[in-house]
């Protein structure tokens, strides 16, 4: 049976780790951390799809992982606690986090959650086209199913905000913030010079969706 995707469980309770594994295992690929004093960079090692966070957790707690996971991976988090506090909750999704889920919880329901953010995750395309999106730290993949162009790491990160907004105009000022979230901080200029240089790149594959809204931001459509 193919598995539908990578999960890495960050959960310091054993007996939960060991449900977690054997319920998702039927479907997904699962690992969990080994050494929680460096659980970024077994993330990074691991390249899942998606991971579930506990908050309380030996040396550092989920908040600290996930700001470091989140400077160089767009993939869904989600966190399950505990507590149920709401303002658990709401820091959760505030610092990055993309659901909050509340020990004792419905594995069906996590089933339902989990597979509606990878079929999210996994929608970051247009017609024919295809970004590799999770590899911003490094050069990244824009594919038409028969040529591909390589991304540096700022043009990749830059072509995921606007795949993550189709349709929508981001404005200049939001690309900034994002850009500067993962320590490629640009200007506006610099940003507009980027810009001219990523259309002109792709274009031989025919990627010709990026619009510049003037005065506002970009688009893609």
């Amino acid at each position: 049976m193919n598995k539908q995707g990578k999960i890495f469980i960050i959960e310091d309770d054993k007996t939960i780790v060991d449900l977690l594994k054997g319920h998702l295992a039927q479907n997904y690929d699962v690992t969990g951390v080994s050494n929680f004093r460096d659980v970024k960079s077994e993330v990074l090692a691991a390249k899942p799809d998606l991971i579930l966070m506990d908050i309380t957790l030996p040396y550092f707690n989920g908040f600290y992982w996930m700001t470091e996971i989140r400077k160089y991976l767009t993939i869904p988090i989600i966190f399950i606690s505990s507590s149920d506090a709401e303002m658990d909750a709401v820091m959760a999704l505030n610092m990055g986090g993309d659901d909050f889920i509340s020990k004792p919880f419905s594995l069906t329901i996590l089933d339902a959650k989990i597979a509606a953010f990878l079929r999210r995750s996994h929608q970051f395309s247009q017609d024919d086209f295809q970004l590799d999106i999770f590899s911003l730290t490094r050069d990244g993949l824009l594919s038409n199913g028969r040529e591909e162009i390589t991304l540096t790491p700022t043009e990749n990160k830059i072509l995921t905000i606007l795949f993550s907004h189709l349709n929508q105009v981001v404005s200049k000022d939001e690309l900034l913030e994002k850009l500067w979230e993962n320590e490629s901080f640009i200007d506006q200029n610099t940003l507009s010079v980027n810009m001219t240089r990523l259309r002109k790149k792709v274009l031989p594959i025919g990627f010709d969706r990026i619009h510049t809204v003037r005065g506002v931001g970009y688009l893609l459509k």
